[in-house]
């Protein structure tokens, strides 16, 4: 189990030193390592077709075949990795006081999974398969000090045995200070990711795709097979999450819902990737 809430993350930055934490992450990772080999054995003895309880092969990378409606879209995917959790439910949501003949529905996205709960997981589905199928051994993405995506970027990286390399950016006052262990941090130290800090004025002067393509052209010369995902995954493969995402919900109102249509979809977003592809 990993443990990723801030309250934990700052009480255990507070009480044990420097060289005490980096013992801490170095079992953590052997043993996060081991829990997770020992998972997949026993889903895969339990189930006897390496499926595990949600009758998906986890890990597993299978070929990709677009909805109809998104055909005309490039490029498309040849493959995608089995990461989720999916399809996630869409439950009624009975809220007091709402006005007469409204009803709210949730589509539950953090039930994708334990680490890699949230949305985030779908563009990585096929940003993997990608890197992969490149013949990376490792992946570069950036964010800000508490990115959920580079979180479960580092994640799905440890899942594929490649490195993983994240550019986090954070206060002037903080870059040359150990990140520590608080939130999203400590899941990404667990899982052995490296971690460069800039601030958010370097940050907004260089840019970020200057930014990892100065690193990847590092791991290049040092031998490395580096692939760079960009800032929330949001490129034209990634993207192909998010249409999975709206076939999966398509056919859950065909099935699932009792025939309730609905009015309006409301969603959250920060770099209105998921936003843009429901409007479309």
């Amino acid at each position: 189990m990993l443990l990723c809430s801030s309250c934990s993350g700052n009480l255990l930055s507070s009480i044990v030193s420097p060289k005490l934490r980096q013992r801490l992450i170095r079992v953590s990772e052997s043993q996060l390592h081991h829990h997770q080999q020992h998972k997949i054995k026993m889903e895969r003895k339990e189930s006897g077709n390496d499926s595990d309880a949600f009758g998906f092969k986890f890990l597993t990378k299978t070929p990709y075949a677009s909805p109809s409606w998104a055909s005309h879209l490039t490029p498309i995917p040849s493959h995608v990795f089995s990461l989720g959790h999916f399809p996630t439910p869409i439950h009624k949501w009975n809220l007091p006081n709402l006005p007469h003949n409204t009803e709210v529905w949730l589509k539950r996205d953090d039930l994708s999974g334990m680490q890699l709960s949230g949305n985030k997981v779908r563009k990585l589905e096929f940003l993997m398969a990608d890197a992969v199928a490149q013949g990376a051994d490792c992946i570069i993405t950036i964010g800000g000090i508490q990115s959920n995506h580079c979180r479960a970027a580092a994640v799905a990286a440890k899942y594929l045995n490649l490195d993983c390399y994240l550019i986090l950016r954070t206060s002037k006052v903080l870059v040359d200070q150990d990140p520590g262990l608080i939130g999203n941090l400590l899941v990404e130290r667990l899982v052995g990711a490296h971690i460069e800090l800039i601030s958010k004025e370097e940050y907004s002067k260089i840019g970020s795709v200057t930014l990892t393509n100065i690193l990847k052209e590092k791991l290049l010369k040092e031998g490395r097979r580096p692939y760079v995902i960009p800032v929330g995954g949001s490129n034209s493969i990634g993207t192909w999450g998010y249409i999975e995402a709206i076939k999966e919900i398509e056919q859950q109102l065909q099935t699932g819902t009792g025939g309730v249509k609905f009015d309006d979809i409301v969603v959250a977003c920060g770099r209105f990737c998921s936003a843009y592809l429901l409007t479309s």
